[in-house]
């Protein structure tokens, strides 16, 4: 004949082969303040909520992070449960979702805000550009008075209207020799002008 063991059972169980109670029963009792009905809560949802958390946020860590708030909020809010508008299991599976979508949406606010903080405007970067263009061009106007007339004549022809030594010579009436020689100094004056290093 055996004897019954005397032993734990598990928490909230009654009589041998009683169903433990249900999630509603469970939160009812957590809104009352027990403790136990908490553990039990807690055993059950700590792993789905978890889990809903890390497949929002794909952050263990912060999936961590959320499940405990989430189960907190359960402990604390467990009296605005209403069993007459869904399961226990999907109310609290719905905080565990809404708590790491705003998990989500605050990190990526976070990231836009540094954007648009440490990058420049592109309207800044537009304006930036075109004062760097019109100095440079002033610069080099300013640069190329300081040439001879022949050197400034020979550069224009070659580098603006895209003339090769050989047709800058004919337009010129020079020969060849002399329009590379005018072109050779006019650059190397043109570099030192403008601060350019060999």
């Amino acid at each position: 004949m055996n004897e019954p063991v005397d032993g734990p059972r598990p928490r909230g169980a009654g009589a041998v082969g009683a169903e433990p109670p249900d999630l509603a029963e469970l939160l009812a009792r957590v809104a009352r303040g027990d403790q136990d009905a908490f553990a039990q809560v807690y055993e059950r949802l700590s792993g789905p909520v978890y889990g809903v958390a890390l497949r929002v946020v794909r952050d263990p860590a912060q999936a961590e992070e959320i499940a405990q708030d989430v189960l907190v909020e359960l402990w604390r809010k467990a009296s605005h449960y209403r069993p007459d508008r869904g399961g226990a299991t999907s109310w609290a599976l719905t905080v565990a979702h809404r708590r790491a979508v705003d998990r989500v949406r605050s990190s990526q606010a976070d990231r836009d805000r540094e954007g648009r903080a440490t990058a420049p405007s592109r309207e800044y970067d537009e304006v930036a550009e075109e004062v760097g263009t019109r100095l440079e061009h002033q610069q080099v106007r300013r640069c190329m008075r300081g040439l001879t007339a022949t050197q400034r004549e020979s550069i224009t022809l070659a580098y603006y209207g895209g003339y090769t030594y050989r047709e800058v010579a004919e337009l010129l009436g020079v020969g060849l020799a002399a329009v590379k020689t005018r072109m050779r100094d006019g650059l190397i004056r043109l570099r030192d002008c403008l601060g350019v290093q060999p």
